[in-house]
């Protein structure tokens, strides 16, 4: 059955980058004290115009449109690209979420899993235009990091090159599934409760398509996730919401926050039951850079390792919840 959640108000800081170079300074004031204090903000004036994030969002639209015999020729990898449904399953639930997504990267690991032309003519060219922009915004906050941290302006942007065949950096089209209004004693999530392993992650939602809640209150990097109380995360198309990732914890030596956040199985009648679509940009390392915060509070690492490291961690947590279901049953 479906649980009582506990909610309560918190402000979600919104940071605008209007005049960034004239303001970076003030602007960086900005995000280290969102990142310490809450670990997700809103972007605005970023440059990307409500007819740009649409666009994209049309393409996105176009690609699971497609029949699903279409979409499986270009299948999910180890690579981290390609199309996926109902696969992806959360420790904190032991359950698939009920979306499909289709995985984007700039380089060599998308060769032969872009959609071909003869069935989304055009959704090459427009996906990494947009990639392109959201790389730009995302260098913005990059500096400010750095900058933030005491490394030099341009530390960040080196390791999460996405010009290098090396680079990680994901773009993930997501459409979450229209739910039935009616309970029927079964609860549907659409993303269960976890924390991004990435550095950013910068996410574009649709007006009206709501149902993103956070959840404060993860100290070290190295816990899964903390605490039951949420708050709820208006979507407005415009605007850019940001959460940092456990690589920019571990980065800043736990300093910054990295916080459990879901898409909501929906239970209210105000609640949002139908198709939702929503674009994230995860800003991963390239495999060789190097991850250490400045008090090297843990060991050093690569980016491949770091990605390694945590997606052990979610494996195991995984295993451990399945074991608590299966004797609970």
């Amino acid at each position: 059955m479906t649980t009582k959640t506990s909610y309560a108000d918190r402000p979600i800081p919104q940071i605008s980058l209007r005049d960034f170079e004239a303001r970076i300074d003030e602007i960086t004031s900005e995000l280290i004290d969102a990142a310490e204090n809450v670990g997700f903000f809103t972007v605005v004036d970023h440059g990307l115009s409500n007819d740009d994030i649409e666009k994209m969002f049309s393409n996105s639209q176009r690609f699971f449109n497609l029949p699903d015999n279409v979409k499986a020729t270009v299948p999910w990898s180890s690579k981290n690209v390609g199309w996926e449904k109902n696969s992806q399953i959360r420790p904190s639930t032991g359950m698939p979420d009920t979306k499909e997504s289709y995985q984007l990267q700039f380089g060599e690991n998308m060769n032969d899993v872009w959609i071909d032309e003869s069935h989304l003519a055009g959704f090459q060219t427009t996906s990494l235009e947009f990639m392109s922009r959201v790389q730009e915004v995302s260098e913005k906050l990059m500096r400010c990091f750095a900058l933030g941290l005491g490394f030099s302006e341009d530390f960040f942007i080196k390791a999460h090159d996405v010009s290098r065949p090396n680079s990680q950096t994901v773009c993930r089209l997501l459409h979450y599934f229209a739910l039935p209004q009616e309970s029927d004693g079964k609860v549907y999530h659409r993303a269960g409760a976890h924390a991004d392993w990435d550095f950013l992650t910068l996410l574009f939602q649709k007006e009206g398509q709501s149902g993103l809640e956070i959840c404060p209150g993860r100290e070290v990097v190295t816990e899964f996730g903390i605490g039951d109380t949420w708050t709820k995360i208006e979507a407005k198309t415009g605007e850019i919401v940001c959460n940092i990732g456990d690589l920019l914890m571990s980065w800043s030596d736990d300093r910054f926050k990295s916080t459990f956040h879901r898409v909501k199985a929906p239970s209210e009648p105000e609640d949002f039951y139908g198709d939702r679509y929503s674009i994230a940009f995860f800003n991963q390392p390239c495999t060789d850079a190097t991850i250490q915060g400045p008090l090297k509070k843990y060991p050093m690492v690569t980016g491949q390792q770091f990605t390694a490291n945590a997606m052990r961690r979610n494996f195991a947590a995984l295993q451990e919840k399945l074991k608590s279901i299966e004797s609970s049953a």
